[in-house]
């Protein structure tokens, strides 16, 4: 439990130190912008490997008894999530690593595919995984895990949105004004109409591929049955 604990707190609390303005401005200036990148992969995939491995290894302690009818939630959840992480990793995106480009040189379209519904759909695909499996299970571990994941998901949101309207100024207008966290916030405020054009049939279909093998390797990759 301790080794899970610190991986997960070196992977959550990472991602907001090494993007905080302070410390990354002064590691792209010591290192390039490149080596910082670099840097910063390095550190987040082994803390994510080290964070599994701490996960398959910790001492399964149970917390509460989950009812067999919240087994379903998942289930339906899941194939949202897995769309809406193909759709964001399709669509060009500003909120990503790198993707303020494409509002400050004035070259991408805010509220753009998917982004017309959230302009975070990789980190609600996440929280929305993270959370709907850690109702299921129940137990410390996973609370641990999926906790911190659905932390840095909801809370990441806040930490980019700050960061893009302080590196971007005005150029994070338009985002700001045609997009929202909260999906569908900025259709339902009357600020934008949801782009299905640019959403398409593919990503939604490959969403669904992606959900059903999942839901066909679950129980050889983790061991339990995704079903009830």
């Amino acid at each position: 439990m301790n080794a899970l604990i610190a991986a997960t707190a070196l992977f959550v609390g990472g991602h907001f130190l090494l993007s905080s303005a302070a410390l990354r401005g002064a590691l792209i200036a010591r290192l390039g912008d490149n080596m910082f990148r670099g840097l910063y992969s390095l550190v987040m995939l082994g803390s994510f490997t080290w964070m599994l491995f701490a996960y398959g290894a910790a001492p399964y302690a149970a917390l509460w008894v989950t009812p067999i009818g919240l087994y379903w939630l998942p289930v339906i959840v899941m194939p949202f999530a897995a769309i809406l992480i193909v759709a964001s990793l399709t669509t060009p995106n500003p909120t990503m690593v790198g993707g303020e480009r494409l509002l400050a040189d004035g070259t991408g379209a805010p509220a753009v595919g998917i982004f017309s519904i959230t302009r975070h759909p990789m980190l609600w695909g996440t929280g929305l995984w993270a959370v709907s499996h850690l109702l299921v299970n129940g137990d410390l571990p996973s609370l641990v895990l999926m906790g911190g994941i659905a932390v840095l998901s909801f809370a990441g949101m806040v930490h980019i949105d700050s960061r893009r309207e302080a590196a971007l100024g005005a150029a994070w207008g338009p985002m700001k004004l045609t997009t929202s966290r909260l999906p569908f916030g900025a259709v339902l405020a009357g600020r934008t109409k949801v782009d299905w054009h640019g959403i398409g049939w593919w990503r939604p279909l490959l969403g669904l591929v992606l959900y059903l093998g999942l839901m066909h390797i679950h129980i050889y990759a983790f061991g339990v049955s995704p079903l009830p």
